[in-house]
C-alpha cells in the first residue's frame, strides 16, 4: 500500500507541473503586445515556456489517469496553437 502513495503523489505532481506550466504559457501568450518595445523578449519567453510545458505534458502523460490525460490533450492542443507564432 505504501508503494502506491508515492506513485499517486508523483502522478499528481506531474499533472500539476503541466497545469502550472500551461497556465504560465497561456498568460504570456494572452499578454503579448506586438507594439511593445520588448516584444522580441516576450516571444523568446513564450517560446521557452512552450518548450518547458511540452516536456511537462509529455512527462505527465506517462503517468496520467484517463481524466488527466484528456486535460493534458487539451493543454497540448492549446500549446500547438500558441506554437504557430513560431512557424
Amino acid at each position: 500500500m505504501t508503494k502506491k502513495f508515492p506513485y499517486h503523489k508523483d502522478k499528481q505532481q506531474a499533472f500539476q507541473a503541466a497545469q502550472q506550466g500551461f497556465e504560465e504559457a497561456k498568460d504570456i501568450y494572452e499578454n503579448l503586445d506586438s507594439t511593445s518595445a520588448n516584444y522580441g523578449q516576450q516571444l523568446k519567453r513564450l517560446e521557452k515556456e512552450i518548450k518547458e510545458v511540452q516536456q511537462q505534458i509529455e512527462n505527465a502523460h506517462e503517468v496520467a489517469g484517463e481524466i488527466q490525460r484528456q486535460k493534458l490533450e487539451q493543454y497540448q492542443s492549446e500549446i500547438n496553437k500558441m506554437n504557430q507564432l513560431f512557424d
